[in-house]
Formats: C-alpha cells, sequence, structure tokens
C-alpha cells in the first residue's frame, strides 16, 4: 500500500506524538539514493528509516499474534530479545539488520515507527508513561 500521501511531505509532515503522548515529532516521505525513506525530526534530531519497514512491522506482527513490548532503545544500546526495537535491527528481519538509515541515528524505531503504524490504521499501541505495547490491528 502507499502511505506517502497519509505520511505527507517536508512541507506538510505527519504531526505525531510519542508511545507515553509526552512529546510531539513529526514524519514526512522523501527520497535517498533513489529510495522512498521515512524522515522523523524529533526537535532537531532527524533520523531516517526504511519505507519498507511499515509493511515489514504489520507481517510481522500479523504473524506474532499478540501485544509485543516496544523497548525503544539508542544505536548503541543492546536490546531486549522479543520486541519491536529489536526486530527492527535483527539480522532476521525482511532486510537483514537496520530499518534505520543514518549511522548513529539508527536507533529508536520501537519510539517512533510504532505511533505512525497507529496513525497509518495499521496497528494500535498502549499509551502508558513506560513500558508499551504494539499489536497489529485485529
Amino acid at each position: 500500500m502507499d502511505y506517502r500521501e497519509k505520511i505527507g511531505t517536508k512541507e506538510n509532515p505527519l504531526k505525531l506524538k510519542t508511545p507515553p503522548l509526552s512529546s510531539e515529532y513529526t514524519m514526512h516521505v522523501d527520497e535517498k539514493d533513489g529510495e522512498d525513506i521515512l524522515v522523523c525530526t524529533v526537535g532537531k534530531t532527524i533520523l531516517h528509516y526504511q519505507l519498507r519497514c511499515l509493511e515489514d512491522a504489520k507481517k510481522m506482527l500479523e504473524d506474532h499474534g499478540d501485544w509485543m513490548e516496544m523497548g525503544s532503545k539508542d544505536e548503541k544500546v543492546d536490546t531486549k530479545e522479543g520486541t519491536f526495537e529489536h526486530w527492527g535491527r535483527s539480522e532476521s528481519n525482511p532486510v537483514g539488520g537496520w530499518y534505520g538509515l543514518k549511522k548513529n541515528f539508527r536507533g529508536r524505531f520501537g519510539m517512533y515507527i510504532p505511533p505512525l503504524m497507529e496513525a497509518l490504521g495499521m496497528a494500535e499501541i498502549t499509551h502508558e508513561k513506560r513500558g508499551n505495547k504494539i499489536r497489529a490491528n485485529q
């Protein structure tokens, strides 16, 4: 499915909130090296993720069939196996590693991708202060 229109552009990005609903950030689609990518802007920090992560994550969550802990971590911090964050950098995912594209800013997949998936109707997430979870829409 093509999400570009719903996600927005640099001039008109999609406004989102982190899972605890404590911080705002934006997401839009752009092109880099001939590929469509997600651009996540958090304050002055800009992260890039492969656009294909949305469909890949949706399928993984459907196959998982239940709630999954998000487990957001920075790139250099080890992740807990079985979390959404761990899957987003695992050699066993469909891209064989990181969905994040900017060196030293490849982490936080479990913080910024789930609210986008929720906004697109692909998944539902919890909105607790800590320990949030995600699952495919039922």
